[in-house]
């Protein structure tokens, strides 16, 4: 029973807030375009990624209430003086579901030591509640829908990148006209505009060691989240590192690069300061190489960002 009363808490209390309207990830040093369309063709290749995400195992009768998965592909178009991208999310909170699709463009040219990119994206945001899952305290309550109640509304996003060999930064923003989802039964679901900051080094220790510090940090609607990363990379081929996340708790990662193409990675969250169980997160990614007559930049890219 006390589970079941801090699970509905938490659900409750990630829909009045703004925290959980955009998918928590604890990869995201390696899921940038999920927030910033500018980070679009920022690698100059076709970079694929796919991640799924359990979290607070062992709540709830099917033992994961929030699951997320993320499918994301970005490429250069030196044609278009820029990158697109495209990226998808899926968000299934208990009975609440949000998926997200969104296309990017991103302006690139260079700057400085390095190259900058300012883009806009473009999607469609859809929310919905499956009532029939729900077990009300009271027969009859209106405020509960009987069955699968849905809605979608045009999402727009702006986000701007910089990044040279060792050092990127990004600022972006989702929602920007903080649009009102119409669900069917008549109720609205209203988005916050967020806010993203990330930003990493590359700091090579010696010839086969090198650290990777970042920050994440998104707010809006007066909540806040903010991860402080660092992984320790081994001869620019395995990783492992710890992130603090304010107010929750530890993560601890780990991956490799497979081969040149394909990266393989892991996290566990480990919470310390709520009553929440640990979460897990898995990631995929795999680089397409293609050739183009016309690089935008010879900075676009990164040794291991």
């Amino acid at each position: 029973m006390k589970k079941i009363l801090i699970l509905l808490v938490c659900i409750l209390t990630a829909f009045v807030s703004s925290g959980q309207q955009d998918a928590q990830f604890s990869q995201n040093m390696f899921n940038k375009l999920a927030n910033n369309p500018g980070f679009a063709g920022s690698r100059g290749l076709i970079a694929t990624s796919v991640l799924h995400r359990s979290q607070w195992m062992g709540f709830g009768e099917e033992g994961t209430p929030i699951s997320t998965q993320n499918f994301s592909v970005d490429a250069e178009l030196p044609f278009l003086f820029g990158g697109v991208g495209l990226n998808i999310t899926n968000d299934k909170i208990a009975q609440f579901s949000n998926l997200g699709i969104q296309g990017s463009y991103a302006y690139r040219t260079e700057l400085g030591l390095g190259q900058i990119g300012m883009g806009m994206s473009v999607g469609v945001f859809q929310s919905g509640l499956d009532g029939a899952g729900l077990n009300p305290a009271e027969t009859g309550d209106r405020a509960i829908p009987m069955g699968l109640v849905n809605g979608s509304k045009l999402d727009l996003g702006a986000g701007i990148y910089y990044n040279t060999q060792d050092i990127y930064v990004g600022i972006s923003s989702s929602h920007l006209t903080a649009p009102t989802v119409d669900w069917s039964d008549g109720k609205q679901y209203p988005l916050e505009r967020h806010y993203f900051l990330i930003s990493g080094y590359y700091h090579q220790l010696n010839p086969v060691l090198s650290l990777n510090p970042s920050i994440y940090l998104k707010s809006g609607g007066g909540t806040s989240q903010l991860d402080i990363n660092t992984n320790l990379i081994y001869n620019n081929q395995m990783w492992t590192g710890v992130s603090y996340r304010l107010n929750e708790g530890v993560i601890v990662l780990a991956g490799m690069n497979i081969n040149e193409d394909l990266r393989f990675g892991v996290a566990y969250d480990v919470t310390f300061l709520n009553p929440l169980t640990n979460s897990f997160e898995v990631m995929l990614g795999y680089n397409f190489k293609v050739n183009t007559t016309k690089a935008i930049s010879k900075h676009k890219n990164p040794r291991f960002l």
